[in-house]
């Protein structure tokens, strides 16, 4: 039950880097919650873009309560074992996980977004496709019809997955890379920025 006094949930985001000034952006959009603050383990700075820095990530349990949700903001190029370790401690903390969905993107009432995922300004998610967990779908993303993205993926800036394709698990697809109907990528693929790939 949400605390009276306000009518929207807290958000903690964890990450400090470029990604988190985007998802900033995106999340004062969406305005579906209001940012608490940060953690971050390296930042010596103490606010993004007016936002406080609350500490490591060690505060993660501290900071948890029925009222506030979590979102993963350390950007993912390539390999995603920092944000797999973070996901592995929200999990072990009992967390609330956020779904962050800019409305400038467009997303079919028939697709999914999973918990923790986020869907940048003005990506596009259409009918019957699911995005897994703790994924991003960066600016201007296609993800057409049909098409599966499994959990800790990064769909890169103006990629284009096409109709009914599959993304395993950890796959990152670079800026404007664009994946043919019905592709298999397996897992931890990296797809370079401007690829095209059809089978």
């Amino acid at each position: 039950m949400l605390d009276k006094n306000i009518d929207k949930p807290y958000i903690v985001l964890i990450g400090g880097g470029g990604h988190c000034v985007s998802v900033i952006d995106v999340i004062e959009k969406e305005d579906k919650y209001i940012i608490k603050g940060i953690l971050d383990s390296n930042k010596e700075e103490s606010n993004v873009l007016g936002y406080p820095i609350l500490g490591r990530d060690e505060k993660i349990s501290e900071l948890i309560d029925e009222n506030t949700y979590f979102l993963i903001t350390v950007g993912q190029i390539k390999n995603y074992s920092i944000r797999k370790k973070i996901s592995e401690k929200l999990n072990k903390s009992k967390a609330k996980l956020a779904t962050v969905i800019s409305p400038y993107a467009y997303v079919s009432s028939h697709a999914i977004i999973k918990e923790g995922s986020v869907v940048m300004h003005q990506a596009f998610v259409n009918a019957k496709s699911i995005v897994g967990k703790h994924c991003i779908i960066n600016t201007k993303a296609n993800i057409e019809h049909g098409v599966e993205v499994k959990d800790f993926c990064h769909i890169s800036t103006c990629s284009v997955i096409n109709g009914d394709s599959f993304v395993e698990e950890g796959t990152f697809i670079g800026s404007n890379a664009t994946i043919s109907n019905g592709v298999i990528i397996k897992k931890d693929s990296v797809i370079s920025a401007g690829k095209f790939i059809k089978k």
